[in-house]
C-alpha cells in the first residue's frame, strides 16, 4: 500500500531539513514555472542524482553553480520536472525550489506519491539553462522475480578516474546502485608535517592529471574543505554518469570524515585540528548536502532499510560515527619482553563493550530481520565481516610495512612475507591432504590472529549476535562489504563453525589495494598471493588482490549471483574491461 504523507509528517520533515529538502506530491508539486522570483545565471556543472528510492518516493538532487559572484545569503530559484518519458511529454511533477550558499547551492527534492516499480526521468533548469536528464526508479511491491544492483566503494580522486562508475552506468536493467563508503578521501596532496612527502595515493596524481586544486589541496577539516572536495569528485564524468543512470543508496565509511574514524576520534584526527565533534558535524553537513539521501534528525543515525518487494530486504548499517568504540591495537598486548598476552586480547576482542553498531542499532537490525518476510536479508555495510585469520607470524612483517623508511627495508619485508607465505601454504596443503605434520608445524598453522582489527574481526560480539539472529529465524543472509579495495567472496561462519551466510566484497573504484601494499607488481605475483590467502584463510573462497572495479549483484527467488567487473585502466578516462580477471559466483538456496 502506498503511504500518504500527512500534515504532521510534512511539518517534521520541513523542520529538520531547514530548507534543504522540498517535498513534491501530486497535490503540491505541479505548479508552473515561476517567472517573477529571483533567478540568476547558473550552471549544472555537477550533474544530477537520485537516491533513497522507496515504492512511492525518491530523492532527486542537483547543484546549481552560480555564474556570478554572490556575497550574501541570497536565495534564488531552480525549476524541476519529473516525467514518465525522456522527452518529458508526460510530466507528472514540476515546480520551483530555492537554494543558497547555506546549503552550498545544492537542491534536494523528495518526490512523493509515485507509482511502484516505475522508471521516471527528471531535470532542472534556470534562465533557459538545463541540467542533463537523470533516470530513476521506484522500488517494487509484492512478488518480484529479480533485483539487480551494482556495488561500489573507495573512490580516490588522486589515484585514478572513476571508470568503474562509468562502466556500471551502461547496465540497462539496474534497480539501484549501492555505495558502501569512502565516497571521498579527506587527505591533502602532501603530508601536513613537511609539505613535501606525498599523502596517501597521491604519488601519481600529477602524471594522470588528478592533482587536487590549490583551494582544496590540504586535508579536509572544515565545512568548506569537505564541500569543495565533494564538488571536485562530482566533476568526474563517471560520477555524473552513474548518478544520472539510476538511484543510489549510500552510506559512509571513514574517509568521509577521517581515516579509521570511531565515535570519539580517528587515527587521522589530531588535537591541533580542533574538536572532533565539530569536524564530524562539518563532514556530515557536506555529505547530506551533496548526496541524494533523505535528511534525518540525528545525522549519525544513517542506518535504514529498503524493501524490494518480497525478494530483498536491504539493511544499510552505520559502523563508524554513531557507536563504534576505538579499534584495538596489537601493540597494546605485548609486554616489555615481546610476549603476547593472548588471553587479554581474546577477552577484549569478544567483549560486549567492543562494538560497531551499538545497542540501539543492533536491536533495530534484529527487529528488521525478524519481521521481514523477504527471501534475502542483505546487509549493506563497510568493513569485512568474515573471519580473516592469518598465521600470527605473518602479521609481524605485514604490520611493519607501514613503518618502513627506505626501499631496502620494504624489499626485505616483502621477501620475508613471500618466504613465510610459501612455507605456510606448503604446510597447509600437507594438512589438507592428511599428511602428518610435526607439533611445531601444527602450531604454526594453528596460531592465528585476525588480520584487520578495524573490521568485524575486531568486534566479534556483535558479529555473533547478527549470525545468531540469522540462524534463529532461518534467514538467507548476504553481506555486502567495501573498505579493503579488493574483491572477496567469504563464507560467514559462526563461533560453532556453522555456516550462516555469504559475504561479497567489492573492489575499490580507484583506491590502491594489496598490489600497492605488498608489492604485487605483476599478474603472477598477484595470483600467487591470492592463491596463498585462499589456502590459508579457511572462510575465504575468492580474492582479487590487484584490480579496481565494482560488483554486480543479482537476486532471484532461488539464488544470488555476484559478478566482479574489473577495469583495465584507471589512469585515463579511456578504459577497457579486464575480462581475464572477471569473476562470477552464484549461491543457491
Amino acid at each position: 500500500m502506498k503511504s500518504i504523507i500527512n500534515r504532521r509528517e510534512f511539518l517534521k520533515i520541513s523542520a529538520l531539513s531547514a530548507t534543504t529538502l522540498f517535498v513534491s506530491t501530486a497535490l503540491s508539486g505541479c505548479g508552473s514555472e515561476d517567472t517573477t522570483s529571483d533567478y540568476i545565471q547558473v550552471g549544472f556543472d555537477h550533474g544530477v542524482a537520485s537516491g533513497d528510492p522507496l515504492n512511492d518516493k525518491v530523492i532527486i538532487w542537483t547543484r546549481a553553480t552560480p555564474k556570478e559572484a554572490i556575497t550574501d545569503d541570497r536565495v534564488f530559484n531552480i525549476n524541476y520536472e519529473v516525467a514518465l518519458d525522456q522527452e518529458f511529454s508526460n510530466v507528472v511533477r514540476k515546480g520551483v525550489v530555492s537554494t543558497s550558499k547555506n546549503q552550498d547551492y545544492t537542491v534536494k527534492i523528495d518526490v512523493q506519491d509515485l507509482e511502484p516499480d516505475t522508471t521516471y526521468y527528471y531535470k532542472f533548469s534556470s534562465n533557459a539553462v538545463f541540467s542533463n536528464t537523470g533516470r530513476t526508479k521506484t522500488l517494487a511491491l509484492g512478488e518480484v522475480s529479480q533485483v539487480k544492483m551494482v556495488v561500489f566503494s573507495c573512490a580516490n580522486y588522486t589515484n585514478g578516474y572513476f571508470n568503474a562508475y562509468k562502466e556500471a552506468s551502461k547496465i540497462e536493467d539496474l534497480d539501484v546502485a549501492i555505495h558502501l563508503g569512502d565516497y571521498i578521501y579527506e587527505y591533502g596532496m602532501y603530508n601536513e608535517d613537511d609539505g613535501v612527502t606525498p599523502a596517501y595515493a597521491t604519488q601519481n596524481a600529477q602524471a594522470i592529471g588528478r592533482v587536487l586544486p590549490s583551494d582544496n589541496n590540504k586535508e579536509c577539516i572544515a565545512l568548506e574543505d569537505y564541500r569543495r572536495r565533494y564538488a571536485l569528485y562530482h566533476t568526474d564524468e563517471g560520477s555524473k554518469e552513474i548518478h544520472a543512470a539510476c538511484p543510489m543508496i549510500v552510506v559512509w565509511d571513514d574517509h568521509e570524515t577521517a581515516n579509521d574514524a570511531y565515535k570519539d576520534g580517528a587515527a587521522n584526527h589530531q588535537e591541533d585540528e580542533g574538536s572532533w565533534d565539530d569536524r564530524v558535524a562539518a563532514a556530515l553537513q557536506a555529505y547530506f548536502e551533496w548526496l541524494p539521501i533523505r535528511p534525518i534528525e540525528n545525522k549519525k543515525e544513517i542506518y535504514r532499510s529498503f524493501e524490494f518487494g518480497n525478494l530483498v530486504s536491504l539493511h544499510m548499517l552505520e559502523t563508524r560515527l554513531n557507536a563504534r568504540t576505538k579499534q584495538l591495537s596489537y601493540a597494546n598486548y605485548f609486554d616489555a619482553n615481546g610476549n603476547f598476552d593472548a588471553a587479554s586480547f581474546a577477552a577484549d576482542v569478544t567483549s560486549e563493550q567492543q562494538v560497531l553498531l551499538g545497542e540501539t542499532q543492533l536491536q533495530w537490525l534484529q527487529n528488521q530481520m525478524q519481521n521481514s518476510s523477504a527471501v534475502w536479508q542483505v546487509l549493506g555495510q563497510q568493513v569485512i565481516m568474515a573471519k580473516i585469520n592469518l598465521p600470527a607470524e605473518l602479521l609481524v612483517p605485514i604490520g611493519q610495512l607501514e613503518y618502513v623508511q627506505t626501499q631496502e627495508e620494504y624489499n626485505a619485508l616483502i621477501e620475508q612475507i613471500n618466504s613465510l607465505l610459501g612455507e605456510l601454504v606448503t604446510l597447509k596443503i600437507k594438512k589438507l591432504q592428511a599428511e602428518t605434520l610435526t607439533q611445531e608445524e601444527e602450531g604454526r598453522l594453528a596460531t592465528v590472529l585476525p588480520y584487520n582489527l578495524d573490521a568485524w574481526d575486531g568486534y566479534a560480539y556483535e558479529r555473533e549476535v547478527i549470525f545468531a539472529t540469522a540462524k534463529a529465524f532461518n534467514k538467507n543472509l548476504v553481506v555486502l562489504s567495501g573498505d579493503t579495495h579488493n574483491g572477496w567472496k567469504n563464507n560467514l561462519v559462526d563461533k560453532d563453525g556453522e555456516s550462516v551466510g555469504v559475504e561479497f566484497a567489492t573492489p575499490s573504484v580507484s583506491s590502491p589495494g594489496f598490489e600497492d601494499y605488498v608489492g604485487l607488481d605483476t599478474l603472477e605475483k598477484a595470483m600467487n598471493f591470492e592463491g596463498a590467502l585462499e589456502v590459508l584463510v579457511d572462510d575465504l573462497e575468492y580474492l582479487n588482490a590487484s584490480d579496481r572495479g565494482f560488483m554486480s549483484i543479482t537476486f532471484t527467488p532461488n539464488s544470488v549471483t555476484s559478478k566482479w567487473i574489473y577495469m583495465q585502466n584507471t589512469d585515463t578516462p579511456e578504459y577497457s574491461i579486464n575480462s581475464n580477471r572477471q569473476k562470477e559466483i552464484s549461491v543457491s538456496i
